[in-house]
């Protein structure tokens, strides 16, 4: 494991020491467990067993690889508690599957990918969600957590920033990024209606744009974007006029959040998990990152390109109070020094990843 990546593991378990015996023991399935969330899942999971358990967890992945890779840097497919297994969540689970914890992080969340494979989105949030909750009534499983996004949201009404769990939404449900916000407000609608019938102990998430090591290259969202671009010393392409802001959450203060959400007893709760602070519009982002490396490369406005869903929300910033209030969420990773760590990991891979040349999206 790259020894940024093994810090922040380390930075993870000492966040979550409290809820960490819950998984004693214990068998945790993960949809999407080769992606960038999933593969910080394993790797945390896989450390406290050395580190903290008295008994291990095992840990199951399931993946299909359409946007991530069977070989993953980040987990150690050797481990004797960890087993990979080829799987589309958008079919049933296999019955003869046994687990206590669900993590349900299987989906398409960069923009270009969900505008490339929108049916896939759908399904995998509303086929994936609900193959999972019935694989949860079947094995009356301890708990099971939902990732849903931020997305929800839509563009918020400026009196909703930050924004609450209670926000209802503005999104379209015919526009081009529906196929991903609305499939992810479906896939809250059913773990809802299986909380309310079955008592499914079903909790759900709404990330807050996450970063970190262990992002791909293509991924072509803002931060990675910006990163291998300032790293070759390419201009920093921001759509319009820049004006547009989001807060970033870094992926241990993620992962921290996360784990407190599916260790809980707080059946059928929803919690945004991000980091409300430095709030930043896209064109100060690029400025910030030009200011991390060498080269200095310019900040580039550009026309939204064809491989971007219109409709961006204007702001995004979330209200963590009651994850705060609930649980003890304490992000406290500053948006410097998680980009900075994030720049370390792209500079030793940049060497080794493949070129590809689809249009990157901010």
């Amino acid at each position: 494991m790259n020894k940024l990546v093994h810090e922040d593991i380390q930075s993870i378990i000492r966040s979550i020491r409290t809820e960490a015996k819950t998984f004693e023991g214990k068998t945790i399935l993960i949809s999407g467990g080769c992606g960038f969330l999933g593969s910080y899942f394993v790797a945390t999971f896989l450390e406290l067993n050395k580190k903290v358990l008295k008994k291990p967890c095992k840990v199951i992945v399931m993946d299909n690889y359409i946007t991530s890779a069977e070989e993953n840097s980040i987990i150690d497919n050797t481990d004797p508690h960890f087993t990979l297994m080829t799987h589309d969540v958008r079919n049933q689970l296999p019955h003869k599957l046994k687990a206590d914890y669900l993590i349900h992080a299987a989906g398409l969340a960069s923009p270009f990918y969900y505008r490339k494979f929108p049916l896939e989105t759908i399904e995998v949030a509303v086929n994936g969600t609900k193959n999972f909750l019935e694989f949860a009534k079947s094995k009356k499983v301890k708990s099971m957590l939902y990732f849903s996004s931020s997305e929800v949201y839509g563009d918020p009404n400026p009196n909703y920033i930050p924004t609450p769990e209670g926000y209802w939404g503005n999104v379209s449900a015919v526009g081009p990024r529906a196929c991903y916000d609305e499939s992810k407000r479906l896939g809250e609608t059913l773990c809802m209606t299986y909380h309310q019938l079955y008592r499914i102990p079903v909790k759900i998430v709404r990330p807050f744009n996450v970063y970190g090591p262990g992002m791909k290259v293509h991924d072509y969202r803002v931060i990675p974007t910006f990163m291998v671009k300032a790293l070759k010393g390419e201009a920093l392409p921001v759509h319009d006029k820049g004006n547009q802001t989001r807060t970033f959450c870094y992926i241990t203060d993620a992962i921290q959040g996360f784990l407190k959400v599916l260790a809980s007893e707080k059946n059928g709760e929803i919690y945004n998990v991000g980091r409300p602070n430095e709030e930043i519009n896209m064109v100060s982002l690029g400025n910030l990152v030009s200011s991390l490396v060498t080269q200095k490369p310019t900040v580039e406005l550009i026309a939204y390109p064809a491989s971007y869903p219109a409709g961006e929300p204007q702001r995004r910033c979330p209200d963590i109070t009651k994850i705060q209030k609930e649980l003890g969420f304490k992000p406290s990773v500053n948006l410097k020094t998680g980009l900075t760590r994030t720049l370390t990991w792209y500079r030793s891979i940049l060497k080794t990843e493949p070129a590809h040349n689809e249009p990157t999206t901010a």
